[in-house]
């Protein structure tokens, strides 16, 4: 839990108490992993989201047990195995209550929740949903990709960049990526990348010129921002679709962008949870459910890094803000359950 925006150390591991009620769309998570997001240290540092949301707790990405079900509720019953991307912003239960995933027990607007995917355990389950979301609304619902096109993902070892490359995959596509490593460049090469940079020693626009013949790419996914976007330009088809996960650049060259037809999208999936719109949270169940069947299907995989307590919390933002994250963190609540 935070009580004020700050370093690591605001985060404090508190008891309160266990949710007994949930409002007619809401239910109730026995919350068993959840997800550790660049966005999270973002919050805990800047501030949360939404007006007199302290004491918050932190996590959108969370895996577990449905323990109650309110009265409008028809897709889900207890009992039920559940994964989701909902609280950590700020936001509050109809009772009252900080919702997020750092805890115990969350209080969800069920229209957010989707079955968990069988072949899923419950660390890999917590990991995937934002990252699930993010990709593909960057990928789908801004881009439009078709099969058959050449994609640019930055960062491609990332949270993000790792399942964006194997969703551009499964639609048809080929798929450049940039990475700072060799082990980072293995990685992705077993994701079924066809062209891999070294950002740290080619230049990336030029890389994909000549992987491109020149053409440039039809999509570019931008999950860096600042001048990793802006590097971008000379590579990008004419009519091409660049999409970012970051704010745009004031001093982005948008006479260039202009003369080549070069659309320009933003992709925000917290989107939903700002506007408070359970329209728009069902469609990301709808990712989810998507998304969960190309996992059980094995199409699909999610790589967690590095699993820690959930009292370990400030270890998992400290490891994130040092950069360069291979795959996700997640934090694991109830252990003592899962063989029960």
């Amino acid at each position: 839990m935070v009580k004020e925006a700050g370093n690591t150390e605001v985060l404090q591991l508190e008891d309160i108490a266990k949710p007994k009620a949930c409002a007619a769309d809401e239910v109730i998570v026995k919350v068993m992993a959840a997800g550790v997001n660049p966005v999270d240290t973002k919050l805990r540092k800047n501030g949360m989201m939404f007006d007199n949301a302290y004491p918050a707790i932190l996590g959108c990405d969370g895996a577990g047990f449905v323990e109650s079900v309110g009265e409008d509720v028809n897709h889900l019953q207890v009992g039920d195995l559940v994964y989701y991307c909902y609280g950590g912003l700020g936001q509050k239960s109809a009772n009252g209550d900080s919702v997020g995933n750092y805890a115990e027990y969350a209080v969800l607007k069920a229209a957010y929740v989707a079955n968990k995917p069988d072949s899923l355990d419950f660390d890999s389950a917590a990991a995937a949903p934002l990252v699930c979301i993010t990709a593909w609304e960057a990928l789908f619902d801004r881009a439009r990709l078709q099969s058959g096109q050449k994609v640019f993902i930055h960062a491609g070892a990332g949270g993000v960049g790792h399942v964006a490359i194997q969703l551009a995959k499964l639609a048809g596509a080929e798929v450049a990526t940039s990475v700072s490593s060799a082990e980072k460049e293995a990685f992705v090469r077993e994701l079924g990348v066809d062209k891999v940079i070294n950002y740290t020693k080619e230049d990336v626009a030029q890389a994909l010129l000549d992987w491109t013949d020149g053409q440039g790419v039809d999509i570019a996914l931008d999950t860096v921002g600042g001048d990793a976007l802006k590097q971008l330009i000379p590579a990008m088809r004419l009519y091409g679709d660049l999409v970012s996960l970051l704010q745009v650049p004031d001093d982005l060259d948008w006479k260039n962008l202009r003369v080549k037809n070069v659309r320009i999208s933003q992709a925000l999936m917290l989107t939903p949870m700002l506007l408070q719109s359970d329209a728009l949270g069902e469609h990301h169940a709808a990712i989810l459910e998507q998304c969960g069947q190309f996992f059980d299907e094995g199409k699909l995989s999610i790589y967690v890094d590095k699993t820690l307590p959930l009292q370990d919390a400030r270890q998992a933002h400290l490891a994130i803000e040092e950069g360069h994250q291979t795959g996700k963190i997640v934090l694991q609540m109830h252990m003592d359950d899962l063989d029960t």
